[in-house]
């Protein structure tokens, strides 16, 4: 793979297009499939993120398979408008408002949505306030969901802080070392694409990270990102996975949030960090391709990525023995 003069990696089949959203923003995605449902994949939330670095394998194998996938660049990553007006200044209010701008940009009245860590987050906050409009939700692991369901803070475990980004492919290799599990995953390409977004999205990205902290303990910006009694009461379809050996969100984090999300199935991938398309692409495609066609886990494929033992299955969303 090499990079395009427009800074994206090459793949067959995955074309780079751009939208002009009612906010005058010129968002840009990837997209692969010419037919069939739509899938709407939103990317994490950490330095030189974007639609193509979240889901390089994911795309082109739903498209083979079917569906019609969309992965935008959100505001503040990839090669998302930079101009400051655009700028994700309210956080995560920014980034749900962004989904449902790029969908109406698109004529997208009904879809599946899936996102990975900060960007399962954003599903889920546009996911609750248009459940109309969302088919079935697949999600990948995020640390978000733990304080935004309420469990108490003493309860959450700490998780791996990063290394710092200092804006070179050598820091972002190290950073990303500490998220991905199989580092044979970190192409030079891919390193080099994200440090070049991370740069080019430096100021965008920070305006968002400042408005979250300054506002950690705002009342009215907690209320719109609080999930307890939204999420758990949401009847959209839902699977969830997450990573065996994610250090970053933490995986028992992850078993505090199913105590709290029993309309979810969870699922805990082996050898898997915080990015468990990148770290086991086979599985979760497979597991994203049953969920979207048939709104169900196989037996076989549910027992290879891990299904839970912590509570009963969700007999709808899992083939039973």
């Amino acid at each position: 793979m090499a990079l395009t003069e427009e800074g994206i990696i090459e793949q067959p089949g995955v074309l780079s297009r751009y939208v002009r959203l009612a906010s005058g923003a010129r968002a840009h995605y990837v997209t692969a499939g010419e037919s069939g449902l739509p899938v709407v994949l939103l990317h994490g939330g950490i330095e030189g993120s974007s639609g193509q670095a979240g889901f390089r394998f994911l795309i082109p194998f739903l498209a083979e398979h079917g569906f019609r996938v969309y992965a935008p660049d959100r505001p503040g990553f990839g090669l998302s408008d930079t101009r400051p007006e655009h700028w994700p200044t309210r956080g995560f209010a920014s980034w749900a408002q962004f989904v449902g701008d790029f969908v109406d940009a698109l004529c997208l009245d009904r879809f599946f949505l899936s996102g990975n860590s900060n960007g399962a987050q954003t599903a889920v906050y546009f996911a609750i306030n248009n459940p109309e409009r969302v088919i079935r939700m697949p999600l990948i692991g995020t640390a978000g969901f733990t304080a935004a369901m309420g469990v108490d803070p003493g309860r959450i475990h700490p998780t791996f802080r990063l290394p710092s980004f200092e804006f070179t492919e050598e820091s972002m290799q190290e950073m990303l070392g500490a998220v991905v599990f199989k580092k044979q995953t970190l192409s030079p390409d891919l390193l080099k694409m994200r440090t070049q977004h991370a740069v080019l999205q430096k100021d965008s990205l920070k305006a968002a990270r400042q408005f979250m902290r300054e506002h950690a303990e705002d009342a009215d910006y907690q209320q719109q990102i609080n999930l307890k009694g939204r999420l758990d009461k949401l009847r959209i379809p839902m699977i969830y996975l997450f990573g065996n050996q994610d250090t970053f969100a933490g995986v028992e984090n992850a078993y505090l949030q199913e105590e709290v999300l029993p309309n979810i199935q969870f699922f805990y991938v082996d050898e898997a960090g915080h990015q468990v398309q990148t770290d086991q692409p086979e599985i979760v495609n497979q597991v994203f391709l049953e969920f979207l066609t048939n709104g169900k886990v196989s037996r076989a494929m549910a027992v290879r990525a891990g299904v839970s033992k912590r509570r009963p299955e969700i007999s709808s969303l899992v083939e039973q023995a």
